[in-house]
C-alpha cells in the first residue's frame, strides 16, 4: 500500500510543480489538465488491483499523467533558459523511471514490486538531482495545493467514521450511544489534526518559502512540500483506517494491526510536520515529538482497553499538547 501511495503521489506532485510554472488560463494548459484528470479515472479504478490484473492499467495511466505534467511544465518556460534545462534533465530521468514502472506492470508478484521500487527510486533520485537546478517556484501556490491535499486526506476521517452510522441505519438498528461518542471523538481527532497543521505550521512554512532565494526555494519546496507532505498525508490516511475500526467496535479492544496503524499514522503526521519545521527554521517542535512518542507507546500497550477510551485519551493528549505549544510560543518564559 505504501508503494502504491508513493507512485500516485509522484505524478500528483509533478502536476503541482507544472501548475506552478504556467498560467491556468491558456486553452492548451486546460486541455492538458483535463486529459490528466480523465486518465486519473482508470488509474483510480485500478488501484485496488494494482498488484494483480489491474497493474498494467495503473502503470500506463501513471506514465501518461507524468508525460502530460512534464509537457505542461515545459509550456510555461522559454526554450534554452536555465529553467527549461532543469525541466529537461529531470524529465529524462523521470521518463526512465516511468518506463521501468510500465515494464514492471507486466511482471509477476515480487518482480513487479521490485521494478516499481526501482521506478520510485529513480524518480526520487531525479528529485534530489533537480535540487541543483533553476525552477519557477511560487510559495503561495505550493502552500495552497498541499494545504488542500491535507484537507482531502482529513476527509478520509469523515468517510471512515461514517461507515458505522450507515451500517446501523441500513440494518434498522439505529446508532448505539457508544458509537455516537466514538464518532464525536473521531471528529475531534480530525479537527485537532486540522488545527495542528493550519493554525501555525502551514502559514509558517509558506512564509519561510517566500523569504528565501530562488534556487534555495526550489530545494525547500521539494523537501518540505513534495517529500514532507507525502508523509503527513499518508499518516492521516493510515490513522483514518484505525478510526474506522474504533467507530465500528467502540466497546472492544483495538486489534494489534489497527493499534499499529493509529500509532504509526500519528507518528507519520507529526514526523512530516516536524521535518518541515526543521527544514524551515532548524527548530524541533518538541511538544509534538514528545506526544507522538508517548501516544505511540500508550496506543500499542492498551490492547485490552476499549477503543473508545483509547481514542478519547489520544484526543485529550493532542489537545493538551497544542495548548502547551501555543503557550510556549506566544508567552515565552523570561530567560
Amino acid at each position: 500500500a505504501a508503494l502504491v501511495f508513493w507512485l500516485m503521489w509522484l505524478p500528483w506532485s509533478q502536476f503541482t510543480w507544472s501548475a506552478n510554472a504556467v498560467s491556468g488560463n491558456g486553452r492548451t494548459v486546460r486541455l492538458l489538465f483535463l486529459a490528466g484528470t480523465a486518465i486519473s479515472v482508470p488509474m483510480a479504478a485500478s488501484v485496488s488491483t494494482a498488484y494483480g490484473p489491474g497493474g498494467p492499467v495503473f502503470a500506463i495511466s501513471l506514465a501518461l499523467i507524468y508525460a502530460l505534467a512534464a509537457a505542461t511544465m515545459a509550456l510555461g518556460v522559454e526554450t534554452g533558459s536555465d529553467v527549461y534545462r532543469s525541466i529537461r534533465r529531470f524529465g529524462l530521468l523521470a521518463a526512465a523511471g516511468t518506463v521501468v514502472l510500465v515494464v514492471g506492470a507486466f511482471l509477476d508478484d515480487g518482480a513487479r514490486v521490485a521494478a516499481w521500487l526501482i521506478s520510485a527510486a529513480i524518480v526520487l533520485g531525479a528529485m534530489v538531482l533537480a535540487g541543483n537546478g533553476a525552477w519557477i517556484v511560487r510559495a503561495g501556490h505550493f502552500a495552497e495545493r498541499h494545504g488542500l491535499i491535507v484537507i482531502i486526506a482529513l476527509g478520509e476521517v469523515i468517510v471512515a467514521i461514517g461507515l458505522p452510522v450507515v451500517n446501523g441505519l441500513e440494518a434498522g438498528e439505529g446508532v448505539p450511544g457508544r458509537t455516537l461518542v466514538a464518532l464525536a471523538a473521531s471528529g475531534v481527532f480530525g479537527g485537532l489534526l486540522w488545527w495542528g497543521y493550519f493554525d501555525r505550521p502551514g502559514p509558517a512554512l509558506e512564509h519561510r518559502a517566500a523569504q528565501i532565494g530562488d534556487r534555495e526555494r526550489g530545494r525547500y519546496v521539494r523537501d518540505v512540500y513534495t517529500l514532507g507532505h507525502s508523509v503527513i498525508v499518508a499518516g492521516v490516511i493510515v490513522a483514518a483506517t484505525a478510526l474506522e475500526e474504533i467507530a465500528l467496535h467502540p466497546a472492544d479492544g483495538i486489534p494489534t494491526a489497527f493499534r499499529a496503524m493509529l500509532a504509526g499514522g500519528l507518528a507519520m503526521t507529526v514526523a512530516g510536520v516536524a521535518f518541515g519545521i526543521w527544514v524551515a527554521f532548524r527548530v524541533v517542535p518538541k511538544e509534538r515529538v514528545a506526544v507522538a512518542v508517548v501516544l505511540s507507546v500508550l496506543v500499542l500497550v492498551t490492547g485490552s482497553v476499549d477503543g473508545l477510551w483509547v481514542l478519547v485519551g489520544v484526543d485529550a493528549l493532542i489537545g493538551l499538547t497544542l495548548l502547551v505549544e501555543h503557550r510556549r510560543i506566544e508567552h515565552p518564559s523570561p530567560s
